[in-house]
């Protein structure tokens, strides 16, 4: 039996349309910033918390782009189930907490680097057919 982790992400554009990617310390695969909901907490506010913990910025405004499944990146055995959530932060934007790197990418061509399933597979396609 699969288990599953419940987390909320959020996708983060620059002007210039980058996405913000995020890469927890021990890890190869970069991911959504975002995580687990603390116990009582609804979507936004477990979003608001995440960014201000893993990099120092605030969320102003958050748009549901969809609920997705996926095999989880760094949990052998988990499922993870994200609300995604296309934002709107503010602040400087620097690896905090368990965030080891940050880095932006174009979502039509991300380039090499290690994807989590979940974005790879389902985030960044309903990303790209949103625009």
């Amino acid at each position: 039996m699969t288990r599953v982790l419940d987390i909320v992400t959020a996708v983060i554009r620059d002007e210039a349309g980058l996405m913000l990617l995020v890469r927890k310390r021990g890890t190869s695969t970069f991911m959504k910033p975002g995580g687990k909901r603390d116990a009582g907490e609804d979507d936004l506010t477990t979003l608001a918390r995440e960014l201000e913990e893993e990099l120092g910025c605030r969320l102003v405004s958050a748009d549901l782009l969809g609920h997705f499944s996926a095999p989880a990146a760094n949990e052998t055995g988990f499922t993870v189930q994200s609300a995604t959530y296309l934002t709107t932060v503010e602040g400087d934007i620097a690896p905090r907490a368990e965030i080891e790197e940050i880095v932006w990418i174009d979502p039509a061509a991300p380039g090499d680097l290690r994807l989590a399933p979940l974005l790879a597979e389902q985030v960044l396609p309903a990303l790209l057919e949103s625009a």
